[in-house]
């Protein structure tokens, strides 16, 4: 009994040295003797908590402001071109209709007249239901159902079945176009669709665009515990994207949006850890390697990446992906204590202790 009880103390004294012991003893190593520059990495002057990742392109940055104001000036042609400019690749075309909805929620008037202009415009019909759902997202707010006062979400509520209408009927404008689709699976989780209800709405989507990464962020949404679905369901769907995406596609960044579900949701504990779990970060870094490097999406999911390898012990991975960040820590997983500078640092650092990587010439 003596001999078994010194094996379970052993054992627990193991634990608990691992547990706050090392990280204790790391962080004071990052803070008195980490070298960023040794390990190729930048060095802690130049990180910069403003932004996740670089800003766009200043040519991007001027295309984008010249868009908005020649819309606010009623030239809604501007608009009509530049939506018309991504022509067929439907992430791009999505990601400029979200940007003419943030220009009409400032002043709407050139959108109505684009709308009675050109009646048969699949994306200004689009931009209206997705706008009419964006208010309705805005009277309810973020908070959880049981948080959100019976007014505010009988409003909601009441507002969506319109939006859906409306989505429907872009869909008619334009038989190839997955806008109205990304709009109607969005509205699918505040109508209280059930899934025999949403399953064709998501068939319609993946059937014009089977990769939409906004689609997919919606859809997992929708397969979360807290609308519609549960944390089996969620995962399986994120692990299924991980699978499917191709080359160029950051659609493995759903696996890391579902494992931050899961800690918002039950807490770090129910996390996946073990080899299964690695194994499935090694894809989503695989996966993301194919991405051009000025995807939008890119940083976030790095840090996220990143994040999330360190919890599994995946230290040299995790060193890999902190390079390639650059000077960049002002995302999610950093900003939770309030100095994403020293979070970031200390898990950079740590990740370079533990990773026993050698030092850079």
């Amino acid at each position: 009994m003596t001999i078994f009880l010194a094996v379970v103390l052993g054992a627990l004294l193991s634990v608990l040295y691992r547990l706050f012991i090392t990280p204790r003893r790391t962080a004071r190593w990052v803070e008195e003797s980490f070298v960023a520059a040794e390990y190729g990495l930048v060095p802690r002057e130049e990180l910069d908590p403003r932004r996740s990742g670089p800003p766009p392109a200043p040519y991007r940055l001027k295309e984008m402001q010249a868009v908005a104001d020649a819309a606010w000036e009623g030239q809604w042609e501007v608009a009509e071109a530049y939506v018309e400019a991504a022509g067929k690749d439907w992430d791009e075309r999505w990601s400029r209709i979200e940007l003419l909805q943030q220009v009409a929620c400032e002043d709407d008037a050139w959108l109505d007249a684009w709308r009675a202009a050109r009646p048969g415009n699949c994306d200004a019909a689009t931009l209206h239901a997705g706008l009419m759902v964006h208010r309705a997202w805005e009277i309810r707010g973020a908070e959880y159902a049981d948080k959100v006062p019976l007014d505010r979400m009988n409003r909601f509520r009441a507002m969506l079945p319109a939006a859906i209408m409306e989505a429907r009927q872009a869909a008619l404008l334009d038989p190839e176009n997955p806008g109205p689709w990304v709009v109607m699976v969005t509205a699918a989780r505040g109508a209280q669709y059930d899934h025999d209800e949403f399953q064709p709405l998501w068939d319609g989507l993946v059937a014009r665009a089977p990769y939409h990464y906004a689609g997919h962020w919606q859809g997992l949404q929708y397969r979360c515990a807290k609308w519609f679905g549960s944390d089996t369901l969620m995962t399986r769907f994120a692990e299924q994207a991980v699978r499917k995406a191709p080359p160029g596609s950051p659609l493995a960044g759903m696996h890391l949006h579902a494992l931050d579900e899961l800690v918002k949701r039950s807490g770090p504990s129910a996390l996946p850890t073990g080899r299964a779990a690695r194994k499935l970060l090694e894809e989503v870094a695989a996966s993301l390697a194919w991405v051009a490097p000025d995807n939008e999406r890119l940083p976030a999911l790095r840090h996220l990446l990143a994040h999330h390898m360190m919890r599994v012990k995946m230290y040299a991975a995790a060193l890999e992906q902190f390079r390639l960040i650059g000077p960049w820590c002002g995302a999610e997983p950093w900003r939770e204590d309030g100095n994403p500078v020293v979070a970031f640092e200390i898990a950079r650092g740590t990740a370079a202790k533990l990773s026993g990587a050698p030092l850079a010439p």
